[in-house]
C-alpha cells in the first residue's frame, strides 16, 4: 500500500480555513522560514507525498497556530511516502567508474529543462560544468541553483561561477521567476552535499569504491528521488549566503576547505 492518499488532511484544512491558496501559504511560510517551499512542495505536504523537514515544520506550525501532532498526523502514522515505499526502486545504477560518473552527471544537466540544483565545491571536470553552462544558456525557463559548502577547492570551478555570471544576470527574472541562484554555506559542522539534480533525475557522487581517492563512485536516481533532491538543494540555497555578482565570486578565498579558512582566521 502507498503513502497517504487522502485529500482532506488537517494541514489543507488548517490552510483552507485561513482562505489561504497554496502560493499563499508557501510564501507566508517562507517568510518565516527563509527557505523556499512553493505550491508544488505545500501540496505533496498536505497530501503526504513528502514529509516536512524540521524548519518547514515548525514554520507550518507557527502559520497556522497549530500543534504539530495535530498538522502532520497524516505524515507521522504508519502510512509511508511514495519516496520510502518505493525503497531501492529510486536507484536506477549504481557508478562504479569515473567515466560513468561524469557521463550521467552530464546527462543530468544536459536533460534539465526547469529546475538544476547543483551542490558542492569540489566540481572541477571541464565537461560537466560545460554541461551546466550549456544548459543555462540554451533554456532561458530552466532556473539554476548552486549551492557550495565552504569556498571552490578550485580555480575551474571559480571560473565557471563567473560564467553563470556573465550568461545570467541573477537580479533578473524571467516570467516572474529569478532564473540563477548561487549560495555559500558557512556554517561550521554542516556537512557538504554533492549531488546534480533535475526534475526528472539525479546523481550523488559516493566516496571511492576503490581506495582513497575522491568522490568517483555515485548513483543515478530517479525521477521521485531527484524531486526531493530538487527541494533540498533551493532550501539550502535560500538560507546561504548570496554569492551573486562577479567580484563576490572572485573575493572568495581558494582551495581551503571551511575548517582550514577558520584555522587560518
Amino acid at each position: 500500500m502507498g503513502g497517504w492518499t487522502g485529500v482532506d488532511s488537517a494541514l489543507k484544512r488548517a490552510r483552507l480555513a485561513r482562505n489561504m491558496t497554496l502560493e499563499e501559504a508557501a510564501d507566508a511560510l517562507n517568510a518565516i522560514t527563509g527557505l523556499a517551499a512553493d505550491a508544488s512542495l505545500l501540496s505533496a505536504f498536505e497530501s503526504g507525498r513528502r514529509r516536512t523537514g524540521t524548519r518547514n515544520r515548525a514554520g507550518l506550525c507557527q502559520l497556522y497556530r497549530e500543534r504539530p501532532e495535530v498538522l502532520f498526523a497524516h505524515q507521522d502514522g504508519e502510512a509511508a511516502s511514495v519516496l520510502e515505499t518505493s525503497g531501492t526502486a529510486v536507484v536506477v545504477k549504481v557508478l562504479t567508474r569515473w567515466t560513468d560518473l561524469i557521463e550521467a552527471m552530464v546527462e543530468v544537466a544536459s536533460g534539465a529543462r526547469e529546475q538544476l540544483v547543483v551542490t558542492g565545491s569540489r566540481s572541477r571536470e571541464k565537461a560537466y560544468l560545460a554541461a551546466i553552462e550549456t544548459a543555462v544558456a540554451q533554456h532561458p525557463d530552466l532556473v539554476h541553483y548552486r549551492v557550495l559548502y565552504g569556498p571552490p577547492r578550485h580555480r575551474g570551478l571559480s571560473d565557471h561561477l563567473v560564467r553563470l555570471l556573465e550568461l545570467r544576470d541573477p537580479a533578473a527574472r524571467r516570467n516572474g521567476v529569478k532564473p540563477l541562484h548561487i549560495g555559500v554555506v558557512d556554517q561550521p559542522g554542516v556537512p557538504e552535499r554533492l549531488f546534480v539534480a533535475s526534475e526528472t533525475a539525479a546523481v550523488t557522487p559516493l566516496p571511492s569504491f576503490h581506495g582513497a581517492e575522491g568522490f568517483d563512485c555515485g548513483v543515478l536516481l530517479g525521477r521521485e528521488a531527484a524531486v526531493g533532491l530538487v527541494h533540498h538543494g533551493r532550501e539550502a540555497c535560500a538560507s546561504a549566503r548570496p554569492v551573486e555578482t562577479i567580484e563576490a565570486v572572485r573575493a572568495l578565498p581558494m582551495g581551503y576547505t571551511r575548517q582550514q579558512n577558520e584555522e587560518k582566521a
